[in-house]
């Protein structure tokens, strides 16, 4: 392809993983450029209210989507964590960059445990909240978003006391000692944490040449993941962790769904060669294992 354009969002760490697709087609093609497009997104320009109050995850892909469909880029970059999890039929996910860290960082302390009592967390995400709230009830959990840079300068001025990001936007902005991984154990990712995904039209030329860049690891456990939120037919109110890893044949998930407060929660783990068989059937277990109060959250 002569000259091959890839869509993005604005934000330094979109910038920074569009720039890692184009120089994995580059390398795989021996293409000399790919035009980075950037496109703004409603998620970008609406910064003070959560995700699920104004429209869920489509406000980071519905723009880019159109400019996909509409044939204005060839293809568009997205950290996985953030498509929703029922996509059109008309775009696929070509291709997933192999996965970086997949765990949170805390910033402001150098556990959860060592958080002054009270003290003020910003996060936007419902899973990071039950979460912490499950570990400490007496944390003041507020809202907080924008990009990585805008996140740290709240923390900086006092706005709050400690935060919660990705170890992997950190590491890919060469962030690599901004703060403390937090084990899985403690903390189980979102789905899709650490995976930079490309879509394209589900038609056309595009999506061969993206799926050259394709890591098979970072696909089989990423599509499990998202089998499993397809089977609880999760959205941005549903507090939800899950990370499938693979060794061989075999993939383990584990997975949890808890209530807004982390007052309430179920897990579980399974094993399996079909990821998405996997994903489906851990979901239905963990539904019908749920208290009312997790259960409620979820349509399923």
């Amino acid at each position: 392809m002569a000259h091959f354009k890839l869509g993005t969002r604005g934000s330094p760490l979109a910038l920074t993983q569009a720039g890692m697709v184009r120089d994995a087609l580059m390398a795989a093609h021996g293409w000399e450029d790919v035009e980075i497009v950037v496109i703004r997104t409603t998620g970008d320009r609406v910064q003070d209210r959560a995700l699920a109050e104004i429209g869920g995850k489509a406000l980071w892909t519905k723009e880019l989507d159109r400019a996909l469909l509409a044939g204005e880029i060839d293809a568009c970059v997205h950290s996985m964590k953030d498509v929703e999890t029922f996509r059109p039929d008309a775009i696929a996910i070509a291709a997933l960059l192999p996965r970086a860290d997949v765990r949170d960082r805390l910033i402001g302390a150098d556990s959860v445990a060592a958080l002054p009592h009270g003290a003020t967390i910003g996060t936007s995400s419902p899973r990071r909240r039950a979460q912490l709230l499950r570990h400490r009830p007496d944390l003041r959990i507020v809202l907080f978003r924008g990009n990585v840079d805008t996140r740290l300068g709240k923390l900086a001025t006092g706005e709050v006391d400690a935060t919660l990001l990705a170890a992997a936007g950190l590491d890919r902005l060469g962030r690599h000692d901004t703060g403390v991984a937090i084990a899985t154990e403690t903390m189980l990712p979102a789905p899709a944490q650490g995976a930079v995904g490309v879509e394209t039209r589900a038609e056309g030329a595009a999506r061969a040449l993206v799926a050259a860049i394709d890591c098979a690891a970072t696909r089989a456990c990423v599509m499990t993941e998202r089998a499993f939120l397809a089977g609880l037919r999760a959205d941005c109110h549903s507090p939800v962790g899950a990370l499938a890893t693979i060794a061989g044949d075999t993939i383990t998930l584990a997975a949890e769904l808890l209530d807004e407060d982390g007052t309430a929660s179920i897990d579980g783990r399974a094993s399996g060669s079909d990821g998405v068989a996997l994903g489906q059937a851990l979901a239905i277990d963990l539904l019908s294992r749920a208290p009312h109060v997790v259960r409620r959250l979820f349509d399923g």
